[in-house]
């Protein structure tokens, strides 16, 4: 069998067998590809060629600085750029192809014969050497301290290229086995890399004189032993349309079946598992301390229970980094083309076993700052000459110390009264402003809440305003307030609205509340400053009473057209006539079509879809919702938008408020009172009593060598350095890209310190800092082995994500693949020990990138499918832009957890098991969450009890699946499963829809469509097509 890796092989702009008979390139057909440094002005660098040259503009970067030009809409608000723009700035990632170029390459570019493609024929050579390319491919680990253990197929033995002299550095290996072969494709529907079906490969634990089995591909216990049920052949699923592009711009790995004998598929085992990458984990740092005392530490993974003690460097939940050890060179960074970033969630919520931050006042004299760089007072500063003055980390200037601050130092050089000050001895704390810090020099007045509710035909017979006000009743006595008060200070009003706006007077005086209505919504005011926000304690009898009376006032209402812009034009109004910021919470339900401000129309077309003008449905249709969330911010109005729509309501308009405001956006798709009232009201609990910060800047400084040049999140940004946020609550977290600008320090590392300024519940102006320090180095594999996987992913998407208001989504999914294979071909040059050119080497803190990657691209954002509801696209697209670092791993790669292992007699939860069909089994029950649904599936075979335990029915056929929840029952199962349901969702933003699913049902579909390791029925490759597919774009880079 020939060893010959992808170098011989045809290359993927020629029609193979397995590939759909598409003319697959990447890009259009004859293209070639030519790959410049990560970062580089011109990443399309080579010599001109007779081809079309394809945009290798990697992610991130934004364009170059400046005001937009008139009547253009601005869309890179949530990612601007740091620092003026210059010829050597990088452009922005997924900008059109930049012209050719003669610089230096990182890697040869490959550039292939011309080749003509064939369309929908194939040949027998193609598909040969296809086999040939499979069966050479090996999949290879080492894991730590253990010996290399090569994965073959039997009567094959292992060998080793190249001489061990040392330990080989951690990585992960991965092998195809030889002797496979490729039936010919049943029809045209396959896309790119159809799955090969491959014999089984036998396990040997390591090489021949081997004692250690090899860590990594240990199977879980809880995982089912037993190949689990046949994968069912699902007739109901659309087909993937026959002109559809090839890989990876369209998607590789169709819907269609192969033909031919049935032949036993490669082992999923013998490739990296992350639900076995996240156990290992769990059992090697969980329930562990985690003091942050070291820099450049990796942190636990996001998913591993631990405790952290703070000691100089803020705890992993509040920043998190792609990589713990930066390139100590601009050469190197584009070099590795690892995106260098924070994700950084300054409010993030801290589990009561830990301290809670320290609040520092030094009075009227207000924090203690570096003269040059303004960076606060933190443990990076150095004191020196006995004390008296300071040098400071950042920009290396020294300082005087106040003399009320001077403190005599140690015989090591520190203050003595190091550990009793927290801003020099941890990584997180917090100052009282000073006047200096407020708006106008003025101490903020309190926050307050505004509830606006759509009272249209609609929402009245729906029972929803009703349900609203009830609620309400009870919520409002749970405002956030401090610790040590005894009743919130926040203010409260309330405005109901249809084609005009009704004010209500709640002045606790009143014995009546009073209607005002604002007819004229073109130029929205406020009727009533005295009585409209008001103290809910003191006018309690008051408001109660209005709540009482909302939903009898406009029963008889027939209005159902609705305004929306002027709602929060009034809402922003109010908060600036009482010179207070606050937050509005809105509860809408259809499409603003009445004469208004901000009137929208529908514009759902399907014909958009795989075409240049696809991304004109993400970005608003009318600019004056710019203009507003501008407006909001500016005045310190965080919107929250809870949505109830039966119908396009065009998210991409409605909802580009609430993001630039960080707020946060609510949907519930043809809301049902009965079945959606215990999920809508559990949101509406948890975002009124959330931890959150008000009329917020955060600002991001870093040590010299580096800055901060891109921001992705729920924010605005008027300059290139403020990060704006009207509001900043737990849940989110803003992305942070950094470049260089000159060499780093390997002694001094890299350090950041971000610092948040808001307004507190009660109304004290304060300064959240965090601090951490990061490693440097010259060496490329101790910056791939700080990596974080699960913050690298967090990047891409809101990278990816902001990439569809400019670029098609063909070239954003190919971005992704370029990216993922500039990274591990890098590690394979520069890092890896000798090895087959076959051999797919992975560094162990990124072996599970590619299922994630593979996760983002399959994503509905990035897959223009008519089955897919554009609003649903646009809604996990904000959803995503403010998410946090374990909130992007779940949403990406989904939980399984096997509910029929559940143990009744312990407090753990079932290990999870891996995202694919293949662990299905028929008598078993398997719980699925990604944070926004839930899905209990349950195989025909499920054990009787388990479903008399569950459902309080006798059997499989008795289960009702349209059911969105179980009912209270007194059983050990019962109770066993509702703690696993409540621990799921303690731990996410969002309540969960629960869907049950039955096996071999039609609701199965969409339940598949999150089984994100196999192929995705409307298009998308399974893990084992992506791994072949990326490995060979690596061969083609290193040739």
């Amino acid at each position: 069998m020939s060893q010959q890796g992808y170098v011989a092989a045809p290359p993927y702009s020629q029609s193979q067998t397995g590939i759909g008979g598409f003319s697959s390139g990447f890009g259009p057909p004859n293209s070639s590809l030519h790959y410049g440094h990560y970062g580089d002005p011109n990443s399309s660098c080579s010599a001109p060629q007779p081809d079309v040259p394809k945009s290798t503009v990697p992610f991130g970067s934004s364009a170059s600085v400046g005001p937009p030009r008139p009547g253009t809409h601005q869309f890179s608000q949530t990612n601007s750029q740091n620092g003026p723009s210059t010829s050597g700035q990088q452009p922005h990632r997924f900008q059109g192809p930049p012209p050719p170029c003669n610089s230096r390459l990182s890697y040869p570019p490959y550039s292939h014969q011309s080749q003509p493609a064939y369309p929908n024929t194939t040949s027998t050579s193609s598909t040969a050497q296809l086999a040939n390319q499979l069966n050479s491919m090996q999949i290879n680990s080492y894991g730590p301290g253990t010996t290399p253990s090569l994965l073959t197929s039997s009567g094959h033995p292992a060998s080793f290229q190249g001489p061990q002299l040392s330990p080989p550095p951690v990585q992960q290996q991965v092998a195809l086995p030889p002797g496979s072969q490729v039936p010919p494709p049943a029809n045209n529907f396959n896309g790119l890399c159809a799955q090969p079906l491959l014999p089984p490969i036998a396990r040997q634990d390591g090489i021949p004189g081997s004692v250690s089995p090899n860590p990594n591909l240990q199977q879980l216990s809880a995982q089912p032993s037993g190949p689990g049920y046949h994968p069912q052949q699902s007739n109901y699923g659309p087909q993937m349309a026959g002109s559809q592009l090839s890989y990876p711009g369209a998607f590789y790995g169709g819907p269609a079946q192969l033909s031919g004998p049935q032949q036993k598929k490669l082992d999923p085992d013998s490739i990296p598992s992350p639900i076995q990458v996240i156990e290992n984990d769990k059992a090697s740092r969980g329930g562990q301390i985690y003091a942050t005392n070291t820099r450049g530490q990796v942190p636990p993974l996001v998913t591993t229970d631990c405790v952290i003690h703070d000691q100089g460097h803020a705890s992993p939940r509040y920043i998190r980094c792609t990589t713990y050890c930066f390139p100590s060179s601009s050469d190197m960074a584009k070099q590795a083309h690892i995106p260098l970033a924070a994700v950084i969630q300054p409010f993030a919520v801290i589990p009561p076993n830990e301290t809670p931050l320290y609040v520092v006042s030094h009075g009227e004299t207000g924090p203690i700052r570096c003269n040059r760089c303004k960076a606060y007072m933190c443990p990076f500063m150095q004191f020196i000459e006995g004390g008296r003055r300071y040098q400071c980390g950042f920009c290396n200037c020294v300082n005087d110390v106040p003399p009320f601050f001077f403190q005599h130092l140690d015989h090591i050089g520190q203050r003595v009264d190091h550990c009793e000050r927290p801003e020099l001895s941890l990584g997180s704390y917090e100052y009282v402003a000073t006047l200096d810090y407020c708006r106008n020099n003025k101490p903020p007045k309190p926050p307050a809440y505004i509830f606006m509710i759509d009272v249209s035909h609609r929402n009245i017979k729906s029972g929803l305003v009703k349900l609203i006000c009830d609620e309400l009743k009870t919520l409002l006595d749970k405002l956030p307030r401090e610790e040590q008060e005894e009743s919130s200070a926040i203010q409260v009003g309330f405005v109901t609205y249809n084609k005009v706006l009704h004010f209500f007077n709640v002045k606790s005086s009143l014995a009546q509340p009073q209607m005002m209505v604002v007819s004229d919504v073109g130029e929205v005011f406020v009727p009533l400053l005295d009585g409209f926000l008001v103290n809910f304690q003191e006018s309690r009898s008051v408001v109660i009473n209005l709540l009482d009376q909302i939903p009898e006032m406009f029963a008889d209402a027939n209005e159902s057209e609705t305004i929306f812009a002027p709602v929060i034009q009034a809402g922003m109004e109010a908060l600036k006539a009482a010179e207070c910021a606050g937050k509005l919470f809105i509860f809408h339900s259809s499409l603003p079509t009445a004469e208004a401000p901000g009137k929208l129309r529908n514009r759902d077309d399907k014909k958009l879809l795989n075409t240049d003008k696809e991304k004109t449905l993400f970005q608003p249709q009318v600019n004056s919702y710019e203009l507003l969330a501008r407006d909001c911010v500016a005045n310190g109005c965080c919107v929250n938008l809870f949505l109830f729509p039966n119908q396009f309501v065009d998210i991409a308009s409605m909802g580009l408020v609430t993001l630039y405001t960080g707020g946060t956006l609510y949907k519930y798709n043809n809301f049902q009172l009965d079945a959606d009232s215990p999920r809508f009201l559990s949101d509406l609990r948890k975002d009124i009593e959330k931890k959150t910060g008000f009329d917020a800047i955060m600002r991001v400084r870093t040590s010299t060598g580096f800055r901060a040049t891109d921001f992705f999140g729920a924010i605005y940004m008027n300059n290139t350095t403020d990060v704006e946020m009207a509001a900043v609550d737990c849940d989110k977290a803003v992305t942070v890209e950094f470049k260089h600008d000159d060499k780093l320090n390997e002694d001094s590392g890299a350090l950041i310190q971000c610092a948040v300024l808001y307004t507190s519940v009660s109304g004290q102006r304060r300064l959240r800092i965090h601090n951490i320090g990061l490693n440097c180095s010259s060496q490329l594999a101790d910056v791939y082995k700080s990596c974080e996987t699960d913050a690298l992913i967090n990047f891409f998407a809101k990278s990816a994500f902001k990439a569809v208001l400019s670029q098609p989504l063909k070239m954003v999914r190919e971005m992704l693949v370029n990216h993922t294979a500039h990274m591990l071909a890098c590690y394979r040059k520069n890092c890896a020990s000798p090895s087959a050119v076959s051999q797919l080497v992975l560094p162990d803190a990124m072996k599970v990138l590619p299922v994630y990657m593979n996760c983002l691209s399959k994503s509905c954002v990035l897959v223009g499918r008519p089955e897919i509801p554009t609003d649903e696209r646009a809604y996990h697209r904000q959803l995503v832009t403010s998410m946090g670092v374990a909130d992007t791993q779940l949403f990406f790669y989904p939980q399984l957890l096997p509910v029929h292992s559940l143990d009744l007699k312990s407090d753990a939860i079932p290990a999870a098991v891996r995202c694919s069909e293949e662990r299905l089994s028929e008598g078993g029950a398997f719980l699925l969450a990604n944070g926004l649904i839930m899905f209990l599936w349950l195989g025909v075979n499920v054990p009787p009890e388990l479903i008399q335990g569950l459902f309080n029915v006798p059997s499989f056929a008795h289960i009702s699946a349209e059911a969105t929840s179980l009912p209270d029952l007194d059983n050990p199962y019962s109770k066993k499963f509702k703690s696993v349901l409540k621990h799921i969702q303690s731990q996410k933003p969002y309540t969960m829809k629960l869907m049950i699913v039955k096996q071999r049902e039609q609701p199965e579909m969409l339940f598949r469509q999150f089984l994100v390791e196999d192929k995705s029925i409307y298009g998308g490759a399974s893990y084992v097509d992506f791994l072949c597919c990326v490995h060979k774009e690596i061969c083609q880079l290193l040739s």
